[in-house]
């Protein structure tokens, strides 16, 4: 088992880690919005929030030794279902390998967060 750690992403808040890999898959931490040079929400809207989320990802596949074309499965949260559109319009660009995904909405989500991305990817 090897950890996966980058200051690149924003760091775990709790008893977690950013990821883990493990027989050559990585199984990543879901990532909210936030800029890890900041530590602050990054952007009001749907759009905005999910950029930063797809970056927290890419900068955690990127630790791995990985990235969004061996991306297997995702499951995303969505703080309003009527953002999965806009939502959807800014996830493909990055996730191009077309991953397994259960997207939904939830009540609440941390720090008040439009959006949520969780990740496994195989690690090459």
């Amino acid at each position: 088992m090897k950890y996966i750690s980058t200051d690149q992403a924003p760091a775990a808040i709790g008893p977690y880690s950013q990821g883990i890999v493990v027989n050559g898959i990585a199984y990543f931490s879901g990532q909210i919005p936030i800029d890890p040079k900041t530590g602050e929400i990054a952007g009001s809207t749907i759009e905005e929030q999910t950029e930063q989320s797809c970056r927290n990802v890419g900068a955690l596949l990127q630790a791995a030794g990985t990235s969004f074309a061996h991306v297997i499965k995702t499951t995303c949260f969505l703080a309003q279902i009527e953002d999965f559109a806009a939502f959807n319009a800014v996830y493909e660009k990055y996730f191009i390998s077309k991953p397994a995904r259960s997207c939904v909405a939830v009540k609440d989500l941390p720090k008040g967060v439009l959006c949520e991305i969780e990740a496994t990817a195989v690690c090459q």
